[in-house]
C-alpha cells in the first residue's frame, strides 16, 4: 500500500494534504466524466436557451428521462470513490423516480430507494436538511456526501416510473480515482414502506442482510393515520445471529431520533430541529397537533456511534401510541400508521438482493 494520500475520508483534518488522487465530475454537460470534455453541446437553432450564444454556454444542463424508461447517469471505471452528489427536478417525480447504484459490475444494486426519499424528502413537499451527510437547499437541490467507493465500476442510474416524460432533471456527480484501501466497504441504501403496518406487527426496516459491515443511517417518512401521540416505538437492531431478541434496543422513536417527550414545544406544538447527525426536520399539519393524516420526516446519522456487525443484520421499528383513558391509566396501543424508511449502510460484498419495490401507486405519496 502506498504511503501516499489517497484523497478518500475527507475533513478538515487532512484537507492541507497533497494526493495524487483524480478530481472527476459527470453531469449533463460533461456525461462521461472525460477530461477536457465538458460543456461541447452544440445549440440548436430553434429552442435552446443558448441559440444566440453558442457553444459552451450552458448548453446542456439537464436531461429528459423517457416514460418508462431507465438512463444511465454515471458509468465509471475504478478504482475510485463518488464524493458529492446534486441533483434537482420537479417535486411531482421525487417518488417517481428511482435511484440506483451498481458496483464492481454488480447485478443487483446496492442502492434502491426513490429520489426524494434518498436525499430525506419523502413527502413531494420540499424540505430543507442541514446534516452532514444530507443537504437539501432551497428550492429542492438535493445533495449528498456519503463517501461510496469502488474498485471496478461504478454504475448510476434513474428510472422513471411514470408514463410521462420526466423533464428538467439536473445533476451532478463528483468522484475521485484512486487508490481503494482493502478495509474500505461498499455503500448500500434501501428502502421500505408498510401502509398500513398490520396491528401488532412492525416494520422492517431491513432484514436478510448478510455480511460484515455496519448501518450508518435512517431516514422515515412517517404518516399517521389515527388521532394521537404515535412516536413510542422501539427501533431495534438485531445483530450476528440475533433471533427473538435485539441487542441493540431503543426506548422510543423520539428518543431514537435524539429528541423527548413527543418532539413537543412549550406552546404545546411540534417543535422542528436540525442537527449534524439527527432530526426533525418535516411537520405537515392538516389538522393540528396530534391530529391524523399528519406527515413527518426524521433523519438519524449513525456517523459517530455505527452500528456494526459481522454476519448478519434485521432492523425493525415498533408503530406504538400512547392513549389516555378516563380512569387515568394511560396505556400504549398498537397502531396503524404509514412508515417509509430509508436504511442506509456499508458492508462488504456480495450483499443479498433487495426485495422488490413496489408499483408506482404503492410508492406515490397519497
Amino acid at each position: 500500500m502506498s504511503d501516499i494520500f489517497n484523497g478518500l475520508g475527507m475533513s478538515m483534518g487532512n484537507l492541507p494534504r497533497l494526493s495524487n488522487a483524480i478530481s472527476r465530475s459527470i453531469s449533463a454537460e460533461n456525461p462521461t466524466g472525460d477530461k477536457g470534455r465538458g460543456g461541447m453541446a452544440i445549440p440548436k437553432s430553434d429552442g435552446s436557451y443558448s441559440r444566440e450564444l453558442g457553444q459552451g454556454w450552458k448548453v446542456s444542463p439537464c436531461i429528459n428521462i423517457p416514460p418508462r424508461q431507465t438512463v444511465t447517469l454515471a458509468d465509471i471505471r475504478g478504482p475510485g470513490a463518488i464524493q458529492h452528489i446534486w441533483m434537482t427536478m420537479p417535486t411531482l417525480l421525487w417518488r417517481r423516480l428511482v435511484l440506483r447504484c451498481y458496483w464492481d459490475d454488480e447485478t443487483t444494486p446496492s442502492v434502491e430507494v426513490p429520489v426524494g426519499d434518498f436525499f430525506c424528502n419523502g413527502w413531494g413537499t420540499p424540505c430543507q436538511i442541514a446534516s452532514l451527510p444530507v443537504a437539501v437547499n432551497p428550492a429542492g437541490g438535493f445533495n449528498c456526501y456519503w463517501e461510496m467507493p469502488f474498485r471496478r465500476q461504478a454504475r448510476i442510474t434513474v428510472e422513471n416510473l411514470t408514463p410521462d416524460e420526466a423533464n428538467d432533471f439536473f445533476y451532478q456527480i463528483d468522484y475521485t480515482l484512486t487508490e481503494v484501501p482493502n478495509d474500505l466497504a461498499y455503500f448500500h441504501a434501501q428502502w421500505r414502506r408498510s401502509d398500513p403496518v398490520k396491528p401488532m406487527e412492525v416494520h422492517i426496516l431491513l432484514d436478510q442482510v448478510r455480511g460484515h459491515g455496519h448501518y450508518v443511517g435512517t431516514y422515515l417518512a412517517w404518516g399517521v393515520h389515527h388521532d394521537g401521540w404515535w412516536g413510542e416505538g422501539e427501533i431495534k437492531f438485531y445483530l450476528d445471529g440475533d433471533t427473538d431478541w435485539p441487542t441493540i434496543c431503543g426506548t422510543g422513536t423520539e428518543d431514537y431520533f435524539g429528541g423527548a417527550w413527543s418532539f413537543e414545544s412549550p406552546q404545546g406544538q411540534y417543535a422542528p430541529y436540525m442537527t449534524p447527525y439527527l432530526g426533525f426536520p418535516q411537520i405537515i399539519q392538516p389538522d393540528g397537533f396530534l391530529k391524523s393524516q399528519q406527515r413527518f420526516g426524521l433523519y438519524r446519522w449513525h456517523i459517530q456511534d455505527p452500528i456494526r456487525f459481522a454476519m448478519d443484520l434485521r432492523v425493525t421499528i415498533q408503530d406504538l401510541g400512547f392513549r389516555s383513558s378516563l380512569e387515568g391509566n394511560p396505556r400504549f396501543h398498537s397502531r396503524q400508521d404509514d412508515i417509509a424508511s430509508t436504511a442506509f449502510w456499508y458492508q462488504d460484498e456480495p450483499h443479498a438482493p433487495f426485495p422488490g419495490l413496489p408499483g408506482l401507486n404503492e410508492l406515490e405519496v397519497i
